[in-house]
């Protein structure tokens, strides 16, 4: 009789896994962002996402996407760069632009709109614990963006709210075409970042100018971002999208914001007030409801 021998580790707990190293990386990126102020936003979005291609290239190997239909064969070459480019570079601008830990608690907003983009594509429709998630999380945002809006209108720190509410929908739109593509997005991601980095630096050129040689601090963050949140973090959880349960990886994203802002407080980089936990409390409650 033939002996069967199950995995050690399961899809579901591999997934898990890779969901979680995403996390991590992930909740240290608003730090090393701030770390990284003295460098332009541009300029510190291809500095990221050029050390990201170089984490991720001894992934790289051949995937046959000529065999995809030609929809997503743009996709894949111009969707995607286009997605990691406005999701980093909004991202870092917005942090710029209003407070740190509140820019990124509004980012990572995105798993509850990465939740919503899937029940659609799945099912047709929304859900209504998906709705009222939506809202619930969305409500959290409000507590940070209206009484800025209303009390210096629509400048300053509400442009870099909307700028961070801009970059979580493109990676939400991110996730859920990395999910639905018909290829695995992991070996081309090399490629892919080298091409948001190609775009990103003629932005940088046309929009700031010459570029200057950033501070020593500035150039190890950057090139900490690359490798972590925008390099590792990016396979993990293409890896996790790729194995688990969209709702399940996803919930575990929604740790995101808390352990962000907790490292911003306890960096000295943001002051606790109530409204900053409360958001945060918010955002995961809603998306916990939204990915039920």
């Amino acid at each position: 009789m033939q002996r069967t021998h199950s995995p050690i580790v399961s899809p579901r707990w591999y997934s898990v896994g890779a969901a979680l190293v995403a996390v991590v990386l992930w909740s240290v990126a608003p730090l090393l962002a701030e770390r990284a102020h003295t460098s332009s936003p541009l300029q510190l979005t291809a500095l990221t996402l050029l050390a990201g291609a170089l984490a991720t290239m001894p992934l790289s190997r051949r995937v046959s996407v000529a065999s995809c239909r030609r929809g997503w064969q743009l996709g894949i070459w111009l969707g995607i760069p286009l997605l990691i480019l406005g999701a980093v570079s909004t991202y870092f601008i917005g942090m710029r632009l209003a407070p740190a830990a509140e820019a990124a608690l509004i980012t990572y907003t995105w798993p509850v709109l990465f939740v919503l983009l899937s029940q659609w594509s799945r099912f047709g429709r929304l859900r209504l614990a998906g709705v009222t998630g939506a809202l619930i999380a969305f409500s959290g945002a409000a507590l940070l963006l209206v009484p800025q809006a209303l009390s210096s209108g629509l400048g300053g720190a509400t442009v870099g709210y909307g700028l961070a509410l801009l970059a979580a929908c493109c990676w939400a739109l991110y996730s859920w075409v990395s999910q639905a593509a018909p290829v695995s997005i992991t070996p081309l991601l090399p490629r892919l970042l080298l091409i948001a980095c190609a775009m990103t630096t003629l932005a940088s050129l046309a929009f700031e100018g010459r570029p200057i040689l950033p501070s020593t601090e500035a150039l190890l963050a950057g090139v900490a971002l690359g490798l972590g949140p925008y390099g590792i973090a990016m396979v993990a959880w293409d890896k996790a999208l790729r194995w688990g349960h969209a709702s399940l990886v996803g919930s575990l994203a929604y740790g995101v914001p808390i352990l962000a802002g907790l490292l911003l407080v306890l960096a000295g980089v943001s002051v606790l007030d109530w409204r900053l936990p409360t958001a945060a409390l918010l955002v995961v409650v809603g998306c916990l409801n939204a990915g039920r």
